[in-house]
């Protein structure tokens, strides 16, 4: 009999009203055997003629039933006819082009369930893992997320915010230039404290214990694991802010990458600052733009040594004032002015002779403009630019260095106050290792690497070349993979061979240079899994390509690596297979 006979008689029987366990029960299989072969039965009929005329491959047709649109399936297959190869990647790759993955943040944001709820439909693959399927409605699914967002956004309002933004993923420093709120953690009730002593208590004697079984140690490995997830729900506490503060703040409201609600409370616009204090100066009276006296004043610069000057209010000369008999009178701002210039040379002899206040001084203005936007609270006129990226990389604020630099920018922010004379005395109480760390992450956020075609900057990229190999940069291990959406996809097909010749030898570049760029592109970013190979632009200076003929002699004996249609041997692995293949072939 041919397979195909299998597949109608299920059909047959299971349009005579039986279900699936009975079906199961007469040919001896299991029940998921049943649903596969009724799934394939329902491929469109002339799909099924042409695997009865075995001018299809099983695989071919299983990958067919990613979809049930008859009319796409036979597209899909007359397009592939004409083709050089008819792999069953590709297959699947067509038929759900359009559709969103079950695992895209978006469709984990809504869930499902919710979508189908609202008539959204759902492509399943029953032959191998689909990470929950595809979403063949993105239209509806958007709506749904903004629906969503926008009924989250309305109870963060309801909290008196002075503003919402509402937004899928904000861009990478979305938040810089902005004030953020030290809040109060919600303290812990009794019955919270009472649990969290409990567990800490059992995360302990878990921990000290020494299971001879390996069930039992799996046991405990998993219950140590629910511990450290409970624990750290009750040490990460909502925050409570002063009401005049939120009245001058807002929040951020998106999506993270996991599919999980992220609302970022307290962040306070420059525009929205409170109204500065007058300064009350030495001589005892606030200063105003008109002086004691009723003296008009006129802007007229003050030399000061080394060629600098300030533009200060100096009294126009006019009527004489009458003397006052009683009391003493405001200094005049000229001598105020004089007196300062007198003070400030000396200033900056004395910081010469101590170093170690001249570091602190520094890094109380770097604080100033890194966390509390307040640069003019410091007497030390020193600035520190950050440069913003309107030319992101996609999913930017999810890569390793994005979340350990937020992770830091946090940390530090919870340690340190807001008001500038708070702040000096936080970092005079601070060790030289914490100086030295908080210095780094200040000045880190002054690097600026990016290329601009419309500033060409030679001296700039060298000393960013400098940089990187005083730090020993090596953007493999920082998390950089070249995949179709961060490279290959974007690059000539000369450029796609040239990186897997130099990661994985000539051979591997030849067994996929007769592909379309989009398969050729794929199967490169499976080839390239692992090896550690960069484009120029991201090499270390005077750094050769990673990989070379030693790691493709090892791919091209095994050929473990390599595409089931590149080997021959009729079976196309999984991505995970894949993956892990890729990287033993590596290793």
């Amino acid at each position: 009999m041919h397979p195909l006979d299998q597949f109608r008689a299920f059909q047959t029987l299971r349009e005579a009203g039986l279900g699936e366990e009975e079906i199961a029960a007469r040919f001896f299989v299991a029940p998921g055997v049943v649903k596969q072969r009724l799934k394939l039965a329902a491929v469109a009929p002339a799909l099924l003629d042409a695997y009865a005329e075995d001018r299809m491959t099983l695989e071919q047709l299983m990958a067919f039933t990613v979809s049930g649109d008859h009319a796409r399936q036979e597209q899909v297959w007359e397009a592939l006819s004409r083709a050089y190869s008819r792999e069953p990647y590709q297959i699947r790759r067509l038929l759900t082009e359009g559709a969103v993955r079950a695992s895209d943040k978006r469709a984990l944001f809504v869930g499902v369930e919710a979508y189908e709820a609202a008539g959204g439909a759902v492509m399943r693959d029953l032959f191998q893992h689909d990470d929950g399927g595809w979403l063949q409605d993105p239209a509806l699914l958007d709506r749904l997320v903004a629906e969503k967002l926008e009924a989250e956004a309305a109870a963060v309002r309801a909290e008196g915010w002075t503003w919402v933004e509402v937004a899928l993923a904000f861009p990478y420093g979305h938040s810089r230039g902005l004030r953020r709120l030290a809040g109060e953690p919600v303290p812990l009730s009794e019955a919270e404290q009472a649990t969290y002593d409990a567990l800490h208590a059992e995360y302990e004697r878990l921990e000290a214990s020494e299971p001879a079984e390996a069930e039992e140690l799996d046991r405990v490995a998993r219950r140590l694991a629910e511990i450290d997830v409970e624990l750290r729900g009750l040490e990460e506490r909502p925050l409570v802010y002063e009401t005049a503060e939120v009245a001058r703040a807002g929040v951020f409201v998106s999506v993270d990458v996991e599919g999980g609600l992220q609302i970022d409370r307290g962040y306070v616009r420059p525009e929205d600052e409170a109204p500065v204090e007058p300064v009350v100066p030495a001589g005892g009276a606030e200063t105003s733009a008109v002086p004691a006296g009723g003296g008009a004043v006129a802007a007229q610069p003050a030399a000061i040594a080394g060629g600098a000057s300030v533009s200060a209010p100096v009294p126009v000369t006019g009527p004489a004032a009458p003397e006052e008999d009683e009391g003493l009178r405001p200094l005049p701002e000229r001598l105020l002015i004089e007196l300062s210039v007198h003070r400030t040379l000396a200033l900056r002899d004395a910081l010469v002779n101590d170093p170690d206040t001249a570091f602190l001084a520094a890094l109380h203005a770097l604080c100033l403009r890194t966390f509390t936007q307040r640069p003019g609270a410091s007497c030390l006129e020193l600035d520190l630019k950050s440069a913003g990226f309107g030319v992101q990389p996609p999913d930017l604020a999810a890569s390793a260095a994005a979340r350990a630099i937020d992770a830091r920018q946090r940390a530090w922010s919870a340690q340190l106050p807001s008001e500038p004379a708070a702040l000096w005395e936080t970092l005079v109480g601070f060790d030289g290792d914490s100086r030295a760390a908080l210095f780094a992450h200040c000045v880190s956020f002054g690097v600026n690497a990016v290329h601009e075609p419309w500033n060409r900057a030679p001296q700039r990229a060298a000393h960013a070349d400098l940089l990187a190999g005083a730090v020993g940069l090596d953007m493999a291990a920082a998390g950089w993979t070249a995949t179709v959406d961060s490279y290959l996809g974007r690059v000539p097909k000369a450029r796609i061979l040239e990186a897997v010749r130099e990661a994985r030898g000539p051979e591997a570049a030849q067994l996929i240079d007769h592909l379309r760029k989009p398969d050729m592109a794929k199967e490169a970013e499976r080839l390239l899994a692992g090896s550690g190979w960069l484009p120029e632009p991201l090499r270390r200076p005077l750094e050769p390509a990673a990989g070379g003929d030693a790691g493709a002699e090892g791919e091209a004996e095994g050929g473990a690596s390599l595409p089931a249609f590149l080997t021959g041997d009729g079976e196309i692995p999984d991505a995970e297979d894949g993956a892990d293949r890729s990287e033993a072939a590596a290793a």
